[in-house]
Order: structure tokens, then C-alpha cells, then sequence
């Protein structure tokens, strides 16, 4: 219930009467339970990271799709002429976009735990040469000496390899400063499930 002073203590319920007429609590209440489950959309908000298995984790499957290629093109202000079939070796999901400047290979390693991750993670750096730290993306990542990107969230490592680009992309949206960096803040939004 609302007290005269418009506060509501805590285990009481308030009434449409008080501070807030015609405000329904109950559905409130209701709305503010559901709102986190719907809000985790494409991502894998608040679930526990899983090892890797058989075949690709749908989150790792996210990357080739066409919603992801949808706001992939949005970012870029550039649509793919074609994505490859996906391809799976050794816990390693991989597709090609195709673009008029080149090809952009993303991939995604899942790993079984958090030291086999961060061991990936570095041999990533140490292969591709670490340029620059990345803050914002993930759960680390660093822009490589030939403008690809590599981050990492839970046991899984993305990389997106523009190694195969010359040219530019006009961006409709700027998210960052490289078109790695663009579609890398693309894919963490949606494992984030934002």
C-alpha cells in the first residue's frame, strides 16, 4: 500500500489509489518478470556456457544466418552478394560473405571450458598479432595487425577476418571504426541478446 508520503513498503502491494491512480501493480509486477525473457532474443543471456558438442551450438550457427547477414548489411550499409555454406571441422564454424570489395570470413571455435578458451584466444593473438585491445566487445577482444578482429564470450572465440577485403563500406550506422569491428559489435549484441 502507498503511504501519504507516496513510498510503498516493501511486501505490500499498492492500490490504484495513492500516488499512481489507475496503475494496475499487479501487471507491473507481471511486466517486469517478462520483459528479461523476452529481451534475450537471438543471445544466450543468463545461460550457462555448454561444451562443445557433436555440431554447432546455435549460438555459433548465429553468425551465418540471415538475420545475422540482415544486420550484418544494415551495419555495413552494404548487403552480401552471397554467404558459403557453413562449414563445421573441428568445433570450428566457419562461412564466407561475399562482397564486391572481397570476402569476410567469420568463424566461431567452441571450446569445454574456460582455460581451453583463453588458451584459443591466445594463439589467436599470437597467430594473427595483437594490435590493439578491444573494450566493449565480449569478454575480450583485440583488433588484429591485418584489421580482422578476434573476441571471445564464454567458451567460444568469433573471428572476423577481413584479410580477403580491399575496398571500403560506406556504413549506414556506425558502430565502430573497422568493418570487423562493425560486424564483430553486430554478432556480441546478439549473443548478448540485445
Amino acid at each position: 500500500m502507498a503511504n501519504g508520503d507516496g513510498t510503498v513498503k516493501l511486501g505490500q502491494v499498492p492500490t490504484t489509489s495513492g500516488s499512481f491512480p489507475g496503475v494496475n501493480w499487479r501487471r507491473v509486477g507481471l511486466a517486469l518478470l517478462v520483459i528479461p525473457a523476452v529481451s534475450a532474443g537471438c543471445g544466450s543471456a543468463g545461460v550457462s556456457p555448454l561444451p562443445a558438442g557433436p555440431t554447432p551450438s546455435a549460438i555459433a550457427t548465429m553468425i551465418c544466418q540471415p538475420k545475422a547477414q540482415t544486420e550484418i548489411g544494415e551495419a555495413l550499409g552494404q548487403d552480401t552478394t552471397k554467404v558459403t555454406t557453413p562449414t563445421w571441422n573441428d568445433h570450428l564454424y566457419t562461412c564466407d560473405y561475399d562482397y564486391p570489395q572481397g570476402v569476410i570470413t567469420l568463424s566461431v571455435k567452441e571450446l569445454s571450458s574456460q582455460a581451453e578458451t583463453t588458451a584459443y584466444f591466445q594463439q589467436e593473438a599470437a597467430r594473427f598479432g595483437d594490435k590493439q585491445q578491444l573494450f566493449g566487445l565480449g569478454q575480450g577482444a583485440f583488433l588484429t595487425t591485418n584489421g580482422s578482429v578476434v573476441a571471445r564470450k564464454d567458451w567460444k572465440v568469433l573471428v572476423v577476418d577481413t584479410t580477403g577485403v580491399s575496398g571500403s563500406f560506406a556504413s549506414s550506422r556506425s558502430l565502430s571504426g573497422t568493418p570487423a569491428e562493425t560486424i564483430a559489435s553486430v554478432i556480441m549484441q546478439c549473443w548478448n541478446g540485445d
